[in-house]
């Protein structure tokens, strides 16, 4: 039976530069899309958070370009919690999916295997 899920995913940019931060958007994009089969069409909603240290980009514009030109993806700013992780983009994809919770594949790359814990 088809369902709305979730699926999570972080990586960390190198710098606040526009490439990095596309860069880094586009590899965890990649990463998410080869581990759970994902196709723009099953696609409900995509949001990327960055931290408010990565302000020169928006990691939706490296998906888009990458894989969903026609996908609903929205950039917003993390909560500000001292001593969180820096330069961190995050994402969470919800997706229609035959797929149970525990088939879906979570990616953290980088500096943000920690956020796992």
């Amino acid at each position: 039976m088809t369902a709305c899920r979730g699926i999570r995913g972080a990586t960390t940019a190198d710098a606040n530069t526009q490439e990095a931060i596309h860069e880094a958007t586009a590899e965890l994009v990649q990463a998410l899309i080869d581990a759970n089969g994902l196709e723009e069409d099953s696609l409900a909603a995509v949001f990327f958070t960055l931290t408010p240290d990565l302000d020169t980009a928006f990691a939706a514009t490296a998906a888009r370009r990458l894989a969903w030109p026609d996908a609903p993806l929205m950039d917003i700013t993390q909560v500000v919690v001292k001593g969180s992780l820096p330069h961190c983009i995050r994402i969470l994809i919800l997706v229609n999916t035959d797929k149970e919770p525990k088939d879906l594949v979570y990616i953290y790359l980088k500096g943000a295997e920690s956020l796992r814990g």
